[in-house]
């Protein structure tokens, strides 16, 4: 049972392990690899929206396996509950993000940025019923 429990956690752990959370880091990483950042602005412990676009969409195994293949994927989180507040530099490099790309303070907020940095496609809310119709929309963008 232990041994499934830890199984289960590993495998929790290994689909966010692939979300940065420094832009210049995602523009690198785009750079050499050319592919498109995802960007997640979440309020992870207060947002029902965001919280359903992570289970419905991005926990998705489809939506996990066209991630690694296609996507630079990058989180800006604004916790509210002091248990889950992030360190001062990543609160930094979110506000910076956030005066960038999110002004508004919208929650959820999706952006597709090209390697520079510049806006292709923006999805406000939740962007798909599911996974496969949210992989559809990434695929026409290209």
């Amino acid at each position: 049972m232990n041994l499934l429990i830890v199984l289960l956690s590993i495998f929790s752990l290994s689909g966010n392990q692939a979300w940065l959370n420094d832009i210049e880091q995602a523009k690198k990483i785009s750079h050499d690899s050319h592919k498109y950042i995802l960007v997640n602005f979440s309020g992870s412990d207060w947002c029902g929206p965001c919280i359903k676009l992570e289970k419905q969409i991005f926990e998705d195994p489809q939506f996990q396996k066209f991630a690694e293949e296609n996507l630079v994927l990058l989180n800006a989180d604004f916790p509210r509950l002091k248990k889950n507040q992030l360190d001062k530099a990543q609160m930094s490099l979110n506000e910076k993000l956030a005066e960038q790309y999110n002004k508004s303070g919208i929650f959820p907020l999706t952006l597709l940025l090209d390697e520079n940095g510049k806006v292709v496609k923006k999805w406000e809310g939740i962007p798909a019923k599911d996974a496969p119709a949210f992989i559809a929309q990434l695929k026409a963008t290209k």
